[in-house]
């Protein structure tokens, strides 16, 4: 069974900063690109971050500089870390694992709460 646990939300001041943890089970984690999604109230699911297998990253412009992915394949983890962090960042942020292949599926998880309250 396929599991992504999200952790680390919670209510920040603008300008504070949180991490974002994302465990995963029941896949072959370190060959899965794992992404961050957000999702503000009466919006459409934004990515903002996203990582590969190897490292490499990729952040939109609203974030970038912001936000930092990094992953710890030994430990099946993604991280969010946000910093400097703007009423306009409040959403759900939901983890996100798709294989290279597309073949396969992806998984996500059920989200957790971030609000940069003003």
């Amino acid at each position: 069974q396929v599991q992504l646990v999200e952790s680390g939300g919670g209510l920040v001041q603008p300008g504070g900063s949180l991490r974002l943890s994302c465990a995963a089970s029941g896949i072959t984690f370190s060959i899965y690109v794992m992404g961050w999604y957000r999702q503000a109230p009466g919006k459409q699911r934004e990515l903002v971050a996203i990582i590969t297998g190897g490292g490499s990253t990729n952040y939109p412009d609203s974030v970038k500089g912001r936000f930092t992915i990094s992953r710890d394949n030994a430990e099946n983890t993604v991280y969010l870390q946000m910093n400097s962090l703007k009423p306009e960042d409040t959403a759900v942020y939901s983890c996100n694992a798709k294989h290279p292949s597309p073949a396969m599926r992806g998984y996500w998880g059920l989200g957790t709460q971030v609000t940069g309250s003003s």
